[in-house]
C-alpha cells in the first residue's frame, strides 16, 4: 500500500514518528512532494524563531532516511483536480501522480471521500490507520511506540507516560489501546 501523507501528519514530531516509524516496519510506503515538505517548515515559524531552522533539520534528516518516498506533483494532473480549499490540491495530484492508494491527513473537509474516490484514493486518519495497524500486528506498533516513547522523554527531559504523550499527539485511540493492553 502506498500512501501520501499530507503536512500536517509530519509536522507534529510524535505523530510522523508513529506514522513513518508503523512505515518502517513494512506496512506501508510513504510519499511526499518538496511541497509537502515546505509546508511543514513553513508551519514550523509558529514555534519561534528556530522552530524553521528545526524543521528543516528534520526534513533533511526525513530525505535520507526516505529517499524514495519524494516525489513532486505533476503539473497536467493538478490542473485538472478540484478539492475545497484549492491550496491542498498539490497533495491530491502527488497521490495520482504516484499512484497512491491513498492520502493520510488530519484535513477531512479539505479531502471530501467522493473527490478522493474519483481518483481511485481513500482518506485515512493517522489515528485510525495506526489503531487498525495495532490490531493486525501489535507487538510491531507497540515497539514503534516504545521507541518514538523512550526518544520524546530523552529529548524532553520529561517523564512523559504513553498515553499522555499519544494524546497530546493526536493519537487518543492508539493512546487507549497501547494503555489497556499493556
Amino acid at each position: 500500500m502506498k500512501i501520501t501523507i499530507d503536512a500536517c501528519v509530519l509536522y507534529p514530531t510524535v505523530m510522523r514518528e508513529m506514522v513513518l516509524g508503523v512505515a518502517a516496519t513494512g506496512a506501508f510506503e510513504p510519499v511526499w512532494s518538496p511541497r509537502i515538505l515546505e509546508e511543514w517548515a513553513r508551519a514550523a515559524i509558529k514555534l519561534g524563531p528556530l522552530g524553521e531552522t528545526q524543521a528543516r533539520s528534520e526534513i533533511a534528516l526525513l530525505r535520507s532516511a526516505w529517499s524514495d518516498a519524494e516525489a513532486p506533483a505533476v503539473p497536467q494532473i493538478e490542473n485538472r483536480l478540484w478539492l475545497p480549499d484549492e491550496n491542498d490540491i498539490h497533495v491530491l495530484a502527488t497521490a495520482v501522480s504516484t499512484s497512491s492508494d491513498a492520502i493520510m491527513t488530519l484535513n477531512a473537509e479539505d479531502f471530501p471521500k467522493g473527490a478522493l474516490a474519483e481518483e481511485g484514493l481513500s482518506r485515512l486518519a493517522p489515528d485510525e490507520f495506526l489503531y487498525a495497524q495495532l490490531c493486525q500486528r501489535p507487538d510491531a506498533v507497540r515497539a514503534v511506540a516504545d521507541r518514538v516513547l523512550g526518544e520524546a522523554r530523552r529529548l524532553s527531559g520529561q517523564p512523559w507516560e504513553m498515553r499522555a504523550l499519544l494524546k497530546k499527539a493526536r493519537l487518543p485511540r492508539v493512546a487507549k489501546a497501547l494503555t489497556q493492553s499493556g
